[in-house]
């Protein structure tokens, strides 16, 4: 039985946690808390967060912070750690062994580590060293932390969200293609701040031409985020673009931010000394397998798609396209939450539609949602829900 206590510190570590979302991935966000008696009653020694991959994880930084202010009480101490501490050499020592060596009492981890190959063995090498090691608490809190590196770990398959935003009658864009802006510019820098905590953005080709979207991050525009995170550290998302016709050339705007492309295509370029040279060095042509669909058209297999992206260590996906591409992905059953702004504006019935999914005809066909969240965005609401799907 956990006592008050216990959860107040592994509340404080998980708060700990969220200040790595912009910057450590493919690494997971951890947070650890130290504990130990001051003249008899219970005192925070030492905190720390994963920042980055390749620095020191979150039980080093604790343990260093203790070194500086109580170095001296870090023997018989309590760890408070979102996930169990690392028992392998990476670019780092393994964390488990180090609270070993610091001579730790007690290690409480809210979640084991959902790598299969590595579960609980942090936790055994712990009670092997006469560490009492335990898990479970605040567990869904944890889990929240990382929803993108736990389904790499067990899915092969990153964690998708599918971003829309529409006026109250679900309409996109006018007959026209007009659509900006249907939402204020408070849910433009919330948008901001999902792109800055992912790892890749999927866009299509026409949305790159019809919009001349950009897909970066735009760090003007994250308002008091700002402050904690400056524009040097927050990285940008890897932009991942379906040109399936080869459609997208170097001259687009796009192109003028030197961030990481991946360009999705059916065929490559030819590859000749005049045209290989145009691309710039941060694009990155990748062929994907096709798939027919019942119209005898060949399109590019998504979920093969999100399999090479899960390889590559990009846990979080962002969806930001057009009707028909976010309607391929919730129709084939490949993503995992969506976030809809509404906008207080009526559109008409000539406007464009919120998806497109051709397949689904029947009410009994129906993408059922979980919501999960709902709050106001400046004038917007915002619209979170989880897709209930039949199985992964």
């Amino acid at each position: 039985m956990y006592s008050r206590q216990d959860y107040q510190y592994m509340a404080l570590a998980i708060q700990l946690a969220k200040q790595g979302r912009y910057t450590t991935s493919p690494n997971p966000r951890v947070g650890c808390v130290l504990v130990n008696k001051l003249d008899g009653k219970e005192q925070v020694i030492g905190t720390g967060f994963h920042q980055k991959t390749g620095q020191g994880h979150a039980e080093v930084n604790a343990l260093l912070d203790a070194k500086l202010n109580y170095p001296h009480l870090i023997e018989g101490a309590t760890a408070y750690v979102t996930l169990e501490p690392c028992s392998h050499f990476g670019r780092t020592p393994p964390c488990a062994q180090g609270l070993i060596n610091a001579k730790v009492k007690r290690v409480v981890a809210a979640m084991v580590d959902p790598n299969p190959e590595v579960s609980g063995r942090g936790l055994a090498m712990l009670q092997q060293a006469g560490v009492q090691a335990e898990f479970g608490l605040l567990e869904s809190d944890a889990k929240a932390l990382n929803l993108g590196f736990i389904k790499v770990m067990t899915h092969s398959l990153p964690y998708v969200r599918v971003k829309l935003a529409a006026s109250l009658d679900g309409k996109t864009a006018m007959k026209s293609g007009e659509s900006k802006w249907i939402t204020s510019s408070d849910a433009r820098c919330d948008v901001q701040k999902l792109r800055a905590q992912s790892c890749a953005v999927i866009s299509g080709a026409d949305s790159i031409l019809t919009d001349n979207a950009k897909m970066t991050v735009r760090w003007s525009e994250l308002g008091r985020l700002k402050d904690s995170y400056p524009e040097d550290t927050v990285r940008q998302p890897v932009r991942v673009v379906i040109d399936s016709r080869n459609r997208l050339t170097p001259e687009l705007d796009f192109f003028k931010q030197a961030s990481p492309v991946i360009l999705v295509r059916r065929e490559l370029d030819e590859i000749d000394l005049e045209n290989i040279h145009k691309w710039p060095h941060f694009v990155e042509q990748v062929q994907v397998s096709t798939v027919k669909t019942e119209s005898g058209q060949d399109n590019i297999d998504l979920a093969a798609l999100l399999i090479l992206l899960a390889e590559r260590g990009l846990n979080d996906v962002l969806i930001e396209s057009g009707a028909r591409l976010a309607g391929a992905f919730i129709e084939q059953d490949l993503v995992d939450e969506l976030i809809l702004y509404q906008a207080p504006k009526l559109m008409g019935a000539e406007g464009k539609s919120l998806v497109e999914m051709p397949n689904v005809n029947k009410l009994l066909e129906a993408k059922s949602l979980s919501i999960t969240d709902v709050r106001q965005v400046g004038c917007d609401i915002r619209i979170t829900a989880t897709l209930e799907k039949d199985s992964i």
